[in-house]
């Protein structure tokens, strides 16, 4: 009994025991977890309105979207196109679930016959959409294509989404409406109108030297506008670029090793050991297997016209007999020599119409394309067959059969188009048959039938041969511009970053303000390695280092470092400088000018008393002065005959007199009016109604703390 009293005594120590070793648990097995949370932060992209953004399915939307753009975009243009999906879609997402709107099954189905009204392969016979040919399409997609159906789902939601999108538009739209009032206001800020006398004192009447503006002047208008100057965080810099570009003696020595194709010579063979004689360019027949076997550009047997010669040497080339050649001459960073190989006439444009019949895997077929190319060459030739005895068909077997959707709605016309628009065996068909000529002709598109229906311009045309080398550094050059930024480098560890530049008379080029998520560097184009070590932790102001850029490199210092806040006095000085001078001018404007009446003051200040009609609220503008709101704002505010105090307007100090006031036109009803402003209010929806929503949304953006960039 006694220990129990005891325990009993000390029932409270006991517990905050307890209590200690349950909580040290608890910590103990958070430390030991502790990655866990900076492992989920890891895998979130971005949080919309708190919603993630998992980095797993967004990288599969970059992969596809990057796949789609090829090489037309770079992966940070492709990553920041789908993030800007990602939140315009979560931030609409978030309003249809407040306002619990969704497109039901059977709007679905509507909306995909609106969508696919002229997909030939969802008509049937009557040239109506068939709900059953899309059914089976569906079906097949799934059973056979797990790549190609989740394609189609893809579709359907961003079917659903545009329409949700444009439910959630119509529904704010019908909530904006104008009253007669409104329209009432309208008419009167458009027709109510004063005429003045004024004198303006213009702010240049004071040098800008007599004004001086202190950087507190700056910081207290900065704290006044904080909303003006707030900033992201960024970072300057400064670089030096070292480009492998062809030295004088590399230009030289590619334009010798081009003349020394063009003659014949004799060459020791160290197979056969015996010399060989080598035919040069200038004798060759065999021109196309020459060019292949010595150019970086492969033989092109196209015709070109003049016009399609490269223009400071079209003359030289096109004049020349056939087997003359011309050279060696630069162009578009290459030394080039041209031989003549043929003249011919050819028409400079052609009408034509075709039927593309698509095989699979040529570069037309639809994931519903199941001939074969025997079997798309077998079809195309019995169409043939019918249109050669009756071309009354072409019509109806473009609409039946055709997958080029570019010209269907032409009939498969293409109406007058140049030479060399059309792929290859294309072209060669349409310019080099004759007007009525029908053929089959098998592109990388598939199988077309083709009808030649005009032609027209016939004009000489040169078949031209020409050997290519680009010009690049040699490896001399190229080591050297690698002794050079190494040597660089280097020296910028014992003297500063300007002085060993100009030492060698080095281009030092600042670049300001980099963000985050920037990519470009002015002058060296898309380097996000550089944004990314500018903004790392470990990268202090003043470190310098090296960087591998397409054909050199480039060797950059960190200048400043600029957190996220207000701007600071220096940056803001341009902006705000001019707005507190001329603050401070009008002050000093004011203590100059006693004077109450307009007189007065044109004659304390050698000015003139000047004269505007007709202003008006809408287009508050100043004959002779410029825009001035308040000043015009002023006017309408006083009486027939009445004289202003002194206003600061945007241009000067002035003193206006009203010397007439003339209402608006009274109308019988204001409804007309007050459609237009209705109008105007549905025109902002379209064009402000997400951007103030965007503005509006919490938005945790994780790419740059991921390196999602």
């Amino acid at each position: 009994m006694a220990v129990l009293n005891k325990i009993r005594q000390r029932s409270l120590f006991l517990i905050v025991v307890i209590a200690l070793a349950l909580f040290s648990f608890v910590l103990a097995d958070l430390f030991k977890n502790g990655n866990a949370f900076s492992a989920k932060s890891q895998n979130i992209v971005a949080t919309i309105n708190g919603k993630d953004i998992s980095r797993e399915e967004f990288m599969q939307k970059v992969e596809a979207a990057q796949r789609q753009a090829g090489s037309n975009a770079t992966s940070s243009q492709v990553i920041n196109q789908v993030f800007e999906q990602e939140v315009r879609q979560a931030i609409m997402e978030n309003q249809f679930e407040k306002l619990g709107i969704s497109i039901e099954k059977d709007q679905m189905r509507d909306l995909l016959k609106t969508a696919l009204a002229s997909s030939p392969e969802f008509l049937n016979e009557a040239g109506m959409f068939d709900e059953n040919k899309l059914n089976e399409y569906i079906a097949n997609l799934k059973e056979t294509s797990a790549e190609g159906y989740q394609g189609w789902v893809n579709y359907e939601k961003s079917i659903a989404a545009n329409a949700l999108q444009q439910n959630y538009f119509n529904m704010v739209k019908a909530g904006l409406t104008a009253t007669l009032k409104e329209g009432e206001l309208e008419h009167k800020l458009d027709g109510n109108k004063v005429d003045i006398t004024y004198v303006q004192i213009p702010y240049t009447s004071i040098d800008d030297a007599k004004v001086k503006v202190e950087k507190s002047d700056i910081s207290n208008y900065i704290e006044k506008h904080k909303k003006q100057f707030e900033v992201e965080a960024s970072r300057d810099i400064k670089f030096v670029q070292f480009n492998e570009v062809a030295s004088d003696a590399d230009e030289k020595a590619i334009k010798e090793s081009l003349k020394s194709l063009l003659k014949d010579k004799v060459e020791y063979n160290e197979v056969s050991k015996n010399n060989e004689a080598i035919v040069g360019f200038l004798n060759t027949d065999n021109n196309e297997n020459f060019i292949n076997s010595n150019s970086d550009i492969k033989f092109d047997s196209r015709y070109l016209f003049k016009s399609d010669l490269p223009a400071s040497v079209a003359d030289s080339i096109y004049n020349l007999n056939v087997g003359k050649t011309y050279g060696p001459y630069k162009d578009n960073g290459y030394f080039k020599i041209s031989k003549v190989l043929a003249v011919k006439q050819i028409p400079d444009s052609a009408k034509v119409r075709h039927i593309l019949i698509p095989f699979l895997g040529s570069q037309s077929a639809s994931p519903d394309v199941v001939q074969t190319e025997a079997q798309a060459k077998a079809t195309a030739d019995s169409l043939l067959a019918v249109l050669k005895t009756d071309r009354s068909k072409f019509s109806e077997f473009v609409t039946a059969y055709s997958s080029d959707q570019g010209s269907v709605n032409n009939e498969g016309r293409y109406d007058w188009h140049p030479y060399n628009s059309m792929v290859p065996e294309f072209n060669d068909f349409e310019f080099e048959g004759k007007t009525g000529d029908l053929g089959v002709v098998k592109t990388v598109f598939g199988f077309h039938i083709i009808e030649i229906e005009g032609q027209k311009n016939s004009k000489k045309a040169i078949q031209v041969g020409t050997i290519a080398r680009k010009i690049e550094p040699s490896e001399e050059t190229v080591d050297k511009v690698f002794r050079d930024a190494s040597n660089f480098e280097i020296a910028v560890e014992s003297k500063s970053f300007e002085a060993a530049a100009k030492e060698k008379k080095y281009e030092v080029r600042p670049v300001n303000k980099l963000k985050i998520l920037d990519e470009n560097i002015p002058g060296v184009g898309s380097q996000r390695p550089i944004v990314r070590w500018a903004f790392e932790e470990d990268s202090k102001v003043g470190d310098v280092k090296r960087f591998n850029v397409t054909n050199g490199y480039v060797i950059a210092q960190l200048v400043a470092k600029h957190k996220e806040g207000l701007m600071s006095v220096e940056d803001a000085s341009i902006t705000v400088t001019p707005i507190i001078r001329k603050e401070k001018k009008a002050e000093m404007i004011r203590k100059q000018v006693t004077a109450t009446s307009l007189e007065g003051v044109a004659k304390a200040k050698n000015l003139t008393v000047q004269t505007a009609t007709g202003l008006n609220m809408k287009n508050p503008t100043i004959s002779g002065a410029g825009r001035e709101p308040l000043v015009v704002g002023a006017a309408f505010g006083l009486k027939e005959g009445k004289t202003s105090k002194l206003i600061d307007g945007v241009n000067g100090v002035y003193m206006i007199k009203v010397t007439k006031v003339e209402p608006a036109v009274k109308l019988d009803s204001y409804q007309a009016v007050a459609n237009r402003v209705e109008q105007q209010k549905l025109n902002v929806v379209t064009s402000k109604l997400y951007a103030a929503l965007k503005e509006a949304a919490e938005i945790e953006d994780n790419r740059a703390k991921n390196q999602i960039q």
